[in-house]
């Protein structure tokens, strides 16, 4: 008997220093990951963590008093079918689609905590205490609203629904009422018993999934990379009442890491746009977006990528602000071969980032980075907004939205919103398909001033064409 408690015991203080490493690790990770240069090394402390993580996990699960060997195989069948559609994923994604990834591994967590709220209630309802019930049903309505939420971030995302906000009449109080019903539910849950306790638990998680759905739909795309980090900082919540169901001590860490995290990345976001953290949430801007044919109007300067090139070569600045049709393209390779062919030729060459070009915060940087693009000249546009208005020619590839001077005026769902002054520089030209609105749905009158020159077409395409013309030599480049 002595023998079984020591090895009990070292089995749990094994467990638990397994964990307190594991969230080490973790914290770790969110410290790499906050810079370029030591993004490699905070993913693997990350994948490192999660490893020890799922072995101390593992361990747990065999020292329980009802263990059995078909928990290890219900264990690893789904842990080993859900690493191969992970891995497929990874492969699979495009940089371009790297924000609709993202709100899909976000509803996961959602619905995962779902799950583990009603099973933990199964598992252990007939004896919890309130305060367990009360970690239950929360965790259940955030997993719901996160679930529905990134369902609706991600379809706005990958165009499958209009990026336009959903304007019903009163929605804040619908919100608040929804909000208020969730409560009383809540409460009706924590102090019922028996199986009459499924009815209120039932019934706010189809208000958490309608609300979650509600919020999101109705933000305008404008906002939409705030919603992103606050639906990951939702799932951190999601995953963190998960723990305390599951009593895994790292798994709460983990969450409360996650959790905040987002939560003070979509405050900063909001504080760089210009917006109203509360606001955003509660779909308080995109309400009225202009459509297309109702901004200004003018005439056109359209330009060839040949002509471009001889005015590269004659210029000694060039700023490049790329967007999210640079990623759209993958035209970030090309682009890094004109900026090395360009400096290799004298020019002074500086990529104006924007804090959220392509939809996600980094999401640009991460691509440059790809290419091989040096960190030294890529700018955020903190750095680089004053220096616009000294350089010769300004390269807008893919960019819309955060380079709309409409930002500058009021009455439109981007007013207020910090933008790259790109219209300040000597000459710019302006990289699109077409004429039409950014995701926002603004237009921009930056196409119609006298500066300013179109070159309409595939990025990639155009950008290798002025490579090609340009009257640098590849040796030099």
């Amino acid at each position: 008997m002595f023998a079984v408690m020591l090895v009990s015991g070292r089995l749990t203080n094994f467990v638990d220093a397994s964990y307190i490493v594991a969230g080490l690790l973790f914290i770790f990770a969110l410290a790499g990951l906050a810079k370029f240069e030591t993004s490699k090394r905070g993913n693997a402390f990350g994948i490192l963590g999660m490893v020890i993580a799922v072995i101390a996990s593992i361990v747990w699960l065999v020292k329980l008093p009802d263990y059995r060997p078909i928990s290890l195989v219900l264990l690893f069948v789904p842990m080993l079918i859900g690493a191969g559609i992970g891995v497929w994923k990874a492969l699979k994604v495009e940089m371009t689609g790297m924000p609709e990834l993202i709100a899909q591994l976000h509803s996961f967590v959602g619905l995962a905590a779902v799950l583990i709220g009603f099973n933990a209630f199964m598992e252990d309802g007939s004896g919890a205490s309130t305060f367990q019930l009360s970690e239950i049903w929360i965790g259940v309505f955030i997993g719901a609203l996160t679930f529905t939420g990134s369902i609706v971030a991600w379809a706005k995302l990958s165009g499958k629904m209009a990026s336009a906000p959903l304007a019903i009449p009163g929605r804040n109080w619908i919100n608040l009422g929804l909000v208020v019903a969730i409560i009383a539910c809540g409460i009706w849950f924590s102090a019922a018993s028996g199986p009459i306790a499924w009815l209120p638990l039932a019934i706010l998680t189809g208000l958490s999934l309608f609300l979650g759905f509600h919020l999101v739909a109705a933000i305008g795309g404008a906002d939409m990379p705030v919603v992103i980090s606050m639906l990951n900082s939702y799932s951190g919540w999601a995953a963190a009442f998960s723990g305390f169901s599951l009593h895994i001590s790292v798994l709460t860490i983990t969450g409360a890491l996650v959790g905040f995290s987002g939560a003070i990345l979509s405050f900063i976001m909001c504080r760089a746009m210009n917006r109203s953290f509360v606001s955003v949430i509660l779909g308080g801007f995109g309400d009225a977006p202009m459509i297309q044919g109702e901004g200004p109007q003018g005439e056109i300067h359209e330009i060839k990528a040949e002509e471009l090139a001889g005015k590269l070569a004659d210029a000694s600045s060039v700023i490049i602000a790329p967007g999210y049709g640079m990623a759209v393209a993958q035209a970030q390779y090309p682009v890094a071969e004109l900026a090395k062919r360009l400096t290799a030729a004298g020019v002074t060459v500086r990529f104006a980032i924007h804090p959220v070009a392509g939809r996600l915060p980094g999401h640009m940087n991460v691509l440059l980075a790809e290419a091989h693009v040096p960190y030294d000249i890529v700018m955020e546009m903190d750095e680089i907004n004053d220096d616009f208005s000294e350089t010769d020619v300004v390269l807008v590839i893919g960019a819309n939205d955060t380079v709309n001077p409409s930002a500058m005026d009021p009455g439109t769902p981007i007013s207020g919103m910090p933008v790259l002054h790109v219209w300040e520089g000597r000459e710019v030209v302006v990289f699109k398909r077409s004429l039409k609105p950014g995701y926002a749905g603004v237009e921009n009158p930056l196409f119609f001033n006298d500066n300013t020159e179109m070159l309409f077409g595939d990025a990639k395409a155009s950008v290798d064409a002025i490579n090609a013309a340009l009257p640098v030599p590849v040796e030099a480049a």
